[in-house]
């Protein structure tokens, strides 16, 4: 087993609960802005200080004691990301609650099935369909004891029964938990099977934030005299949105919320709120470069945009070279091209990102090489990380002035990665886990010594870094024997700005296949840059010359592969892949097992004589 470890930073651990950091900023700098949130009605964003933010905090976690919530109890949030989330998790965690966050496009028999196992006694919802499908199921839940709905101001309700309680009864509340205590219990997106409630303590989410801090805390700051902000659009039913969460509350920066990862809400939310730093998934990358090739193309600049393209690639590579001592870095004439498409394109995308963003930390899945170089070439410092609901998020990352596209970088402080000998990555530190609920020995298959197996494929370079390869359970095994892990090749697939998704199919199968979708906006400026009309979505299926255009995206994929690993013929399908159909996990991972269900027929014609 090959091994890499990253010394932990210098400081005493974490101790109490996640709570206190809020009280003690407040305390120190109260009239810190700590959030922001929209104003009644919209179209206006409102400041909310350190104190302002205790105040409602100790306000309603007075009236949650008075609901009847009391140490140890556990209530489940099904919303998008919103303020009031983070202002339920702060409440709870002041009283020794435990938070369990629920996806808001979850099915009655998810959101049963959750409350159930963690036996809820109360479930906090964003509006009426939410309150519907708890409603539906809560005669099977005997401690279910209250439905809360954001959307009906139950949050003043709440804190107008806490009136009459004294400050101090909250207090011995929070000041009773330790750092070893649950502070959430977090389902697992269940790409497979049902999915597993993770334990994670007060300690490995502090620890989580608190290496971030430390290992990062620089880039943070690098903000050219504004406060640290940034906006939170992850989903916070994810571990990752609830670590940054942590972090930024913890660190003392401004947070504001957005519920959807939408071109049409991020961007305008990014001009107003103009956040110094991101958190975000690939897929977000990918929809904002695309939509930017796309104005440049309409606006005639198709040309231009590919030239600044390759140019913030080629700069990037040369200053990765130069930063680990394997080449001068950028030439003198490439040196000159950058800063002429600097003023030409890429303060565009700054703009776009409203202006200010300088860092951005990437993680969910891999980002592909070539679209991080273009990120850093155009003025982002980009680090990509990898981690999982079991190790409270991130467990790598890549480090300042260190980061090499294409990893997700190397263990955060405190942590090691190792690598089995069947490829497995394990990993060790204070971010792990403490188990999962009422499932001992899927804990015990997952935990050894304080490893935890993540079921991923991967290796390390000479430089400790870490690239993941692919799942265990997703290696594709064809009648000839041949081994395929079809992350890569998928990626290489949807890189070309037509594709949406590609799931490689080919289990003891003669040869690879491949599931193509198509990108709509993407389609319908193709079909408008060729001159032709606009195709329903069957007419596609059948356009020969559209066929022909993702035949090339498919073998230029092939390129990378042996001939036996290439994808040998695919199925254009109507729509793409979405979490409605149940296709995907809710933090957009292909669920390979239902689309193999969902379009057996489709596979079965990839393969008739």
């Amino acid at each position: 087993m090959r091994e890499f470890t990253t010394p932990a930073l210098a400081g005493p651990p974490a101790t109490g609960g996640l709570a206190d950091s809020l009280y003690d900023t407040a305390e120190r700098t109260p009239e810190l802005v700590q959030l922001a949130r929209p104003a009644p009605g919209g179209g206006a964003w409102l400041e909310v200080t350190a104190r302002a933010f205790r105040d409602e905090v100790l306000a309603l976690a007075k009236g949650l004691l008075t609901r009847g919530v009391r140490y140890g109890d556990r209530v489940a949030l099904m919303s998008r990301t919103r303020y009031e989330w983070t202002l339920f998790d702060y409440a709870l965690w002041s009283i020794g609650a435990i938070p369990v966050p629920i996806y808001p496009t979850s099915s009655a028999e998810q959101v049963r099935w959750i409350l159930a196992e963690t036996q809820a006694v109360a479930c906090v919802v964003e509006e009426e369909d939410h309150a519907m499908t708890v409603g539906a199921v809560c005669d099977a839940l005997p401690d279910l004891t209250g439905i809360w709905q954001l959307d009906r101001d139950c949050i003043t309700a709440i804190m107008e029964d806490g009136s009459g309680v004294p400050d101090s009864l909250v207090h011995r509340q929070r000041l009773g938990v330790a750092a070893g205590n649950i502070a959430t219990v977090v389902y697992t997106s269940g790409t497979t099977g049902r999915p597993k409630g993770c334990l994670i303590t007060h300690a490995n989410l502090a620890a989580e934030a608190d290496s971030l801090l430390g290992g990062w805390g620089a880039v943070f700051h690098d903000t050219g005299g504004h406060q640290p902000s940034t906006l939170l659009f992850l989903p916070l039913a994810h571990v990752y949105g609830r670590a940054v969460q942590v972090a930024a509350i913890r660190g003392g920066f401004r947070i504001a919320h957005i519920p959807e990862v939408s071109t049409e809400t991020l961007l305008p939310a990014l001009a107003v709120l103009r956040p110094t730093f991101l958190h975000a998934v690939p897929y977000v990358f990918d929809k904002i470069f695309q939509a930017a090739r796309r104005g440049a193309e309409e606006a005639g600049r198709g040309e231009l945009f590919e030239q600044a393209r390759q140019v913030a690639v080629d700069w990037a590579a040369a200053r990765e070279r130069r930063a680990f001592g394997r080449g001068p870095g950028p030439s003198a004439k490439l040196r000159l091209q950058h800063a002429a498409y600097d003023r030409a394109a890429y303060q565009r995308l700054r703009a776009a990102l409203g202006g200010r963003v300088r860092a951005i930390m990437c993680g969910g899945s891999t980002l592909g090489r070539e679209l991080g170089l273009f990120f850093t070439g155009a003025g982002f410092q980009l680090y990509a990380g990898y981690g999982l609901t079991e190790t409270s998020a991130a467990i790598t990352a890549n480090p300042p002035g260190r980061q090499k596209m294409g990893t997700v970088g190397r263990p955060l402080p405190g942590a090691t990665v190792a690598i089995a000998d069947d490829g497995e990555v394990w990993v060790r530190g204070d971010t792990v886990f403490s188990g999962y609920l009422n499932h001992p020995q899927c804990t015990a298959e997952s935990l050894y010594d304080g490893w935890f197996g993540t079921g991923d494929l991967g290796s390390l370079d000479e430089d400790g870094y870490l690239t993941i390869t692919g799942r265990k359970k997703d290696l594709i095994v064809t009648s000839s024997g041949k081994n395929l892990a079809p992350a890569a090749l998928e990626e290489r697939v949807q890189a070309h700005p037509l594709i949406s998704q590609c799931m490689v199919v080919g289990d003891d199968r003669p040869y690879v296949a491949a599931l193509i979708t198509l990108d709509q906006a993407a389609l319908a400026h193709w079909l408008k840059s060729h001159g032709r009309e606009q195709l329903d979505e069957w007419a596609v299926l059948a356009d020969e010359e559209l066929h022909t255009e993702v035949q090339r995206a498919v073998a230029a994929a092939n390129t990378a592969v042996s001939r036996a690993e290439s994808i040998r013929a695919f199925r254009l399908l109507p729509r793409e892949f979405s979490l409605e159909q149940g296709l995907l996990s809710p933090s957009l991972k292909l669920r390979r097992t239902a689309i193999t269900e969902r379009y057996q027929q489709d596979i079965e014609e990839l393969y008739a004589p």
